[in-house]
């Protein structure tokens, strides 16, 4: 629940984005994470407009555990290229990935 509030918090500071702008989340976990809904986050921080949808990330062999993936769907004047991708922790790996 710690891990979820903090990624969510960042991705909107990063971002200057209020929960106004928020349309709607997707939040996957590695399927290793299934003591509660990464959505009950979400609600235990106010936001109660958008629409959430939780779910379990493919079983891949050898990839990262402990994962926690959060897709905002946001309204927002900003190009693609200009929104901010945060990776908190261990989670610093994937990005360096999908820059090869």
């Amino acid at each position: 629940m710690e891990a979820t509030r903090e990624l969510l918090l960042r991705m909107v500071e990063a971002n200057a984005v209020t929960t106004e702008d928020v349309g709607s989340i997707i939040l996957t976990t590695t399927t290793d994470l299934n003591a509660e809904f990464p959505a009950v986050a979400a609600r235990e921080l106010g936001w109660t407009e958008m629409a959430l949808l939780c779910g379990h990330e493919m079983a891949v062999q050898g990839a990262l555990g402990r994962c926690i993936r959060v897709l905002m769907l946001v309204n927002t004047e900003k190009q693609a290229g200009d929104l901010v991708h945060v990776y908190l922790r261990g989670a610093t790996s994937l990005r360096a990935q999908n820059h090869k």
